[in-house]
């Protein structure tokens, strides 16, 4: 009885001591949750007063948005485009980053500068170098005579939404580069030597050994960017605000639009919702296979 009454009290304690936290986690992410969700079926607006029930209809007024299955392609061409080209990216310099040459240490401080600029100050520097007018980026294009007049990168719907998961993938690569390297020196140099040893090239060593040993953080890493990608609102509003004509609008943007624009926060809890659903979906396969590959190294 007295082992089990310490251990009722450790676990009391243990209570009180995460009770305030988890009630602080519930106020500031559980309360909002529910209220976008209840707000998706009710008609919610900023100016005027609650008129009741609304059933399925904001969703309805959602499916029937002329611009709801453009914002829906872009979501996912920003994601997939800025997800893959920062993995291939980031992947290239950590193996680069992983051999030995002179000043590697240098060049493995500065390459993570891009991640710790803040959004905001990264965002407003792209859009002062890609200036039509005054930008660095033309006033170079035009002295290589690689264009002959200064190119609209981001007002320009065609090349809009390029260069808005170009600018993406630069800020976010060195985070899995920083990953990968981290994974690359773990991998027992002992293992490489005898590959080499037995005729492995380089690119073999690459595909058999190394690879494989990356695929956990690989995992991690790009359902976690997928999910910070797709909810992303921030970096195209300072850079395009979802323009010109909504070539780069995201379903963030939509929702920002339908709340602050339209003032309709049913719609835009519908929405809302509806990505939760997906997001909610991709860490349940996130999840699966992580413990799949869990499941494989026991």
């Amino acid at each position: 009885m007295g082992k089990m009454s310490r251990g009722r009290r450790k676990k009391f304690t243990a209570v009180i001591m995460v009770a305030p936290a988890l009630i602080f986690l519930v106020a500031l992410k559980g309360y909002p949750l529910l209220k976008v969700v209840h707000d998706a079926f009710f008609k919610v607006n900023l100016i005027k007063p609650s008129e009741g029930f609304a059933g399925i209809q904001n969703f309805e007024l959602i499916f029937a948005d002329e611009r709801f299955q453009q914002t829906v392609l872009n979501t996912i061409i920003y994601t997939a485009g800025s997800v893959l080209g920062e993995y291939l990216l980031g992947m290239i310099t950590a193996i680069l980053l992983n051999r030995e040459f002179k000043g590697r240490a240098f060049f493995r401080t500065m390459i993570f500068i891009p991640w710790l600029v803040p959004i905001i100050v990264a965002g407003m520097t792209w859009d002062w170098m890609l200036n039509t007018e005054f930008g660095i980026v033309n006033y170079l294009l035009q002295a290589a005579h690689i264009t002959k007049g200064p190119v609209d990168f981001l007002g320009d719907a065609r090349y809009a939404m390029p260069t808005v998961i170009l600018i993406n993938i630069w800020r976010s690569f060195p985070y899995y580069t920083i990953s990968f390297l981290s994974a690359m020196q773990s991998i027992s140099s002992d293992l490489l030597e005898a590959a080499a040893i037995d005729g492995a090239g380089v690119i073999k060593r690459f595909f058999y050994i190394t690879l494989p040993q990356l695929k956990s953080v690989s995992l991690v890493i790009v359902f976690m960017h997928i999910i910070w990608t797709a909810i992303n609102f921030d970096f195209i509003w300072i850079l395009t605000e979802g323009g010109p004509n909504y070539a780069t609008q995201t379903l963030p943007i939509m929702i920002y639009r339908y709340s602050m624009k339209k003032f309709n926060v049913g719609a835009a809890s519908a929405l809302s919702s509806m990505m939760f659903m997906v997001m909610s979906l991709i860490f349940i396969i996130y999840y699966r296979q992580r413990t799949k590959i869990s499941e494989s190294l026991e």
